[in-house]
């Protein structure tokens, strides 16, 4: 699953690349020498910081959507009381709906946390904090999110076709639209796919290195922890010959990987439901209270519900006409 979603990752820097006229033949293989270096500095939190500065320049995406100059009060309309987009309830909505939450809540992000938070590492006594941090990386990525819609619908409105960012940002523009918008977009793309690539590929190589039982820290050099590395950067220079193999069907593969980890994420949230509630190992004071369990199981079985409508509608195409 993982390999697979770094070829994801490489498929959108191809892309962007594209975009901006380079030729993936070169610029992705410089991409990936890049995004190996952004780990190799042994110390996690160089890497740490580098990341969040990357993370940061996301911003950018709450100016590209007030450019737009969206319909405010529709905006908020929408937001408090979402309807069904034309054509209801349709194979390619529930095929959308789980591509992007497998994009957002991975099953590869729930072993990059625990990876991070041991190599950092924190204690019993961080535990509060690190909620905070989780919460308000959640809150900040929900609202780029929205931001990311405000821009889309903003090529929607122009008229413009596209089945990717990148054709969005260069529709957008031979449309008439801002060419800051246009670059905007594409480096954007550039960085969520680094930001994922480096993410993916750490979370990986920590796992395989915990159950191998090597060194398997960023606080090592790569003298003290090659296996760690190597599985690293095997892992980059894989996805990024795979994406390209001439004529590849970058789009295709990019949504289709989406949509398989959404349907694999509730079997892995299970077990971390069921690991969370193990007071053996964790104890009265850090087991899930209840409301947690509550929540908990309710987006179980709201992703188990999504994944199920999928199933129905691939086979029988006319159940919900």
């Amino acid at each position: 699953m993982n390999f697979l979603t770094l070829i994801t990752e490489f498929a959108a820097i191809s892309l962007a690349l594209q975009g901006f006229g380079l030729d993936p033949l070169y610029s992705v293989p410089v991409a990936a020498v890049a995004i190996v270096s952004l780990v190799v500095t042994g110390s996690y939190m160089r890497w740490e910081r580098m990341v969040v500065g990357l993370c940061l320049l996301d911003i950018a995406w709450f100016a590209m959507a007030y450019i737009t100059k969206p319909e405010w009060g529709l905006v908020a309309q929408h937001t408090i009381m979402p309807t069904m987009p034309p054509g209801g309830l349709t194979s390619d909505l529930v095929f959308l709906m789980i591509a992007i939450v497998g994009t957002t809540i991975a099953p590869w992000q729930l072993f990059f946390q625990q990876s991070c938070i041991a190599d950092k590492p924190l204690r019993f006594a961080d535990l509060k904090m690190a909620r905070i941090d989780t919460f308000i990386g959640a809150c900040f990525t929900i609202l780029v999110g929205s931001a990311m819609l405000l821009v889309g619908d903003y090529g929607t409105s122009l008229g413009v076709d596209f089945q990717d960012p990148a054709q969005m940002a260069l529709a957008i523009f031979d449309a008439g639209g801002s060419e800051f918008i246009k670059h905007g977009i594409l480096l954007l793309m550039i960085n969520a796919a680094v930001l994922g690539t480096t993410a993916v590929s750490l979370s990986s190589a920590w796992a395989y290195g915990e159950v191998r039982g090597w060194n398997h820290s960023l606080q090592k050099s790569f003298r003290e922890a090659p296996g760690f590395y190597i599985v690293y950067v095997l892992c980059i220079a894989a996805a990024a010959g795979v994406v390209l193999i001439p004529n590849a069907p970058l789009q295709t593969i990019i949504i289709s990987v989406q949509v398989f980890a959404g349907l694999v994420l509730p079997s892995a949230i299970i077990f971390l439901q069921l690991l969370l509630n193990d007071k053996e190992i964790l104890g009265e004071e850090f087991v899930n209270k209840r409301w947690n369990n509550v929540i908990n199981w309710i987006i179980i079985a709201v992703l188990f519900a999504l994944s199920l409508v999928l199933a129905v509608q691939t086979i029988l195409p006319d159940v919900f006409a």
